[in-house]
Order: structure tokens, then sequence, then C-alpha cells
């Protein structure tokens, strides 16, 4: 890597984003079903995660870009650490620690990542791994974290850092000659419309979920669902996987808002949802860094009928999917990247103001696998946020299994362990409707 690299207008705009109430960072859980010691994944992180230069360095803002300044004195040992929780500690002292882990800022003077091991956790140990969003995205790093697993694959070519020659300009061009853009955007009428749909795109409804920030983070995850469950429920519905996870989530927020006194009936609200923009094969430029656009999906947390719910979520994301609405969420992000600190802010929270949650969706590993010998028994992630949305839901499958998770300030959601049981019983309300037959539900 060259010194003082320069970051990409993306990455520099996720940058700025960063607020002390509202970290941009990445969290990550890996619980394992055998315990491993600091010494070993100290090793690991050196052998393979540190292949990755840019995880050596720090980013510096200025006045109208940022750059990947090397860490002189690089320390592995400030950033691979261990903590230990109470004899006995089960998921809620874990998700309690790693809430309090959610909600501390980085030091800027570092390298933003972390390791924490809690060595002996109900029989086995857990990783807590954060990563600041100006590094890479999700897809990116659920690449990374599982080239830490003992599957024998190394690290994918396309993910060594590279020059971001190219990438730089690449964003904004996507906004100023969409033509061209023919792997993101299919012509300039659909830009053109997407850019006015999103400027007259109306703010999200007030509800508890924007509230002002407390600067302190919660975070709870479910039970995982079976795949193969929800993709026959979508099958006999005549719906998507993903059809199926939002409509659940639709109908656990507008329970949970309606239990602490949120008039809910008939109403919706948004998530931004993170789309993959790299293609196929992509290449050495595009793997690290931040290559996403998102989408606002409507989540209708007003119906209460699971069927209906479903149906109306089927028909926004047909909408979506026809719709160039990610590439030019990109291209908006590359504008705001340019801009200068002070006006960036204003720019995200106009941009923030129209959707109340951050939800995404990640593909993991569809086997199980071990890390330096030890069985991976999960595998969670939370998803930052920015602007003023302070909620995120995240959904990852992992060896045959769909894993909720949910991060939330805990102005918005003081335990999301109470939405959490919501999305499981929004599920079987679904699956009972199938068995039943289509009948009425109370």
């Amino acid at each position: 890597m060259l010194t003082a690299e320069r970051l990409s207008a993306v990455d520099r705009a996720w940058l700025l984003m960063d607020r002390p109430t509202n970290p941009l960072t990445i969290v990550a859980l890996i619980i394992l079903g055998s315990p491993i010691d600091r010494a070993t994944l100290r090793e690991l992180i050196a052998e393979r995660f540190l292949l990755l230069e840019r995880f050596r360095c720090y980013p510096a803002a200025d006045s109208l870009g940022a750059s990947w300044i090397p860490a002189v004195h690089f320390d592995i040992d400030a950033h691979v650490l261990c903590a230990s929780l109470p004899r006995r500690a089960g998921q809620t002292q874990l998700e309690a620690f790693v809430g309090e882990l959610a909600s501390t800022p980085f030091n800027p003077s570092r390298p933003l990542w972390s390791f924490h091991l809690v060595e002996h956790y109900q029989g086995g140990s857990a990783i807590i791994v954060r990563i600041h969003h100006c590094y890479a995205d999700g897809i990116a790093l659920v690449q990374v974290l599982l080239s830490l697993t003992n599957t024998g694959a190394p690290l994918p070519a396309a993910l060594h850092d590279h020059s971001p020659t190219g990438w730089l300009e690449k964003g904004l061009h996507y906004v100023l000659h969409p033509v061209e853009a023919s792997t993101v955007a299919r012509d300039a009428l659909g830009v053109a419309n997407e850019m006015a749909h999103l400027g007259t795109m109306a703010d999200d409804p007030p509800t508890r979920l924007k509230r002002p920030f407390s600067g302190i983070r919660r975070v709870a995850w479910a039970a995982p669902l079976l795949l193969e469950e929800v993709r026959a429920i979508g099958h006999a519905l005549g719906c998507t996987v993903n059809d199926v996870l939002v409509a659940t989530l639709a109908g656990a927020l507008g329970r949970y808002l309606e239990d602490h006194g949120d008039h809910v009936l008939g109403l919706t609200i948004r998530a931004t949802v993170p789309v993959n923009l790299r293609s196929e094969g992509a290449n050495d430029e595009e793997m690290l860094g931040n290559r996403f656009g998102l989408v606002f999906v409507d989540l209708p947390i007003g119906i209460r009928h699971p069927l209906e719910r479903l149906y109306t979520v089927h028909s926004a994301m047909q909408t979506l999917k026809a719709s160039v609405q990610a590439a030019t969420t990109f291209g908006l992000l590359a504008a705001i990247g340019y801009l200068p600190a002070p006006v960036e802010s204003p720019a995200i929270a106009l941009f923030s103001a129209k959707a109340s949650l951050v939800a995404s969706n990640l593909p993991g590993p569809t086997e199980p696998l071990r890390l330096a010998g030890a069985p991976i028994s999960q595998i969670l992630f939370w998803v930052p946020q920015a602007g003023s949305i302070g909620t995120g839901v995240s959904m990852l499958t992992y060896d045959g299994r769909v894993q909720f998770g949910v991060i939330a300030d805990r102005e918005m959601i003081p335990d999301p362990r109470e939405l959490i049981k919501h999305m499981g019983a929004e599920f079987e309300r679904l699956v009972l409707l199938v068995l039943l037959g289509g009948a009425a539900l109370p």
C-alpha cells in the first residue's frame, strides 16, 4: 500500500458519518463450540487478517478528501484483546458486553478495528469483531472473516489491497453518465426518475424509532430459523425468502411499537437496505471498500394479517427489483463524499430522515466451519446506522439457518429482546396460516 493512499469518495462519506453517539461500526460475533486462547487468535489475525495492508492503517480526513495513513508503531496487542464475563454467563451477559463495545468509538489515531476474545463462554469461546464501515462493507468483511476459518481457502485475490484509481470518480460518474454504467443503471431516464423520486420522498412518520440518541446501544439475537422452512413457506405462497423475512420483520416492528404506545394501524415506515453492486467475478478494484447502494423498502407495520402483509411486501420488493435505486443512491453517496465535511452532515440528515431503520441480509457459509480447530456454532453481525437512524436489523444465513440480530440506541428500543421475541412469533403466525390453508388469524 502506498503511503497516504486516498479513500474513495464513498468510503470517505461513511467515515464522516461517524458520530460519538452513533459510531459507524460493523459488529460481528463468532461463537465457538470449544475454547481457543488469545495467543492462537493473535497468530491467526497476524497471518491472515493483516495480509490486507489497509488494516495496518487508519483513515484521516481533510477538508475535501481522506487518506489511509500507515500506523508507524502498529501494535497488534492493542487490537486483539481478552475479555472476561462472569462464570456461567449466558446470552444475556454476552449481549450486554457486545452492546457496550458497539457503543464505544475507536481511538482515531490507530487502525479502526478490534477483536475481543471471551475465552470461556458456555463451554467454548466467543469472538467479538468491530470494524469501521469506511474499511469495507458487509459483503467484503464476511469474506475477510471467512478467511480466518480453516476451510483451507485463502483470501480471494480480489480482496487484496489496491490503488483506488478509477473508483474515486466512478460513483459520481454513474450519476453524471448513467448510460455508460451498464452494469448498475439501465438508462439515463431510470436514474433521473429515481433522483426525482428520492428528492420528493417524504420523511418517515414519527415513532419511537425517530427519538434522539442516548449514545448507548443495546443488542440482541434470536434463535435461528431453519432456512428450508423459510424457503418452503415462501414457495408455497409464491414469494421469496427475502419477502418472508422482511414481512416477518414488519409484523414484529408493528407489534413492538404498538406495545409501546405508538399508533401503527395502517402505518408504513421505511428501512434502508444495502444492495451489493459488485459485478460477478469482481476484480481487485471492486472488493475492499464500500461497493453497495441503498434502497428504501416499505415496511407495512400497520397491516396485522400475515398474508396481506407478505403480499404487500412482495409487491414493493418486485417494484424495487425493476428500479435503479441502488445505483442512484451509490452515486449520491459518492457525490456526498466529495462535499466539505460541514456540508456533508446536513446532506446525510436529509437522506436518513426518509427511513427509520437499517435492515441488511447477508448470505453466509452453507456448510459448518471451524476456526483454529474449534467448530463455529453461530455467526452474527449487527449493521451500523447513520444520520438520524438508530436501529438496525441484520439477517445472516449460516449452515442452513437464518439468524436475526437487532442493535438499537436504548432511547429507541431499550430491550431489543422484546422485538426479537416478536420476530419468532410473527414467523410462527405465517407458518400456522399456511398450515390452516389461508384461514384468518387473530
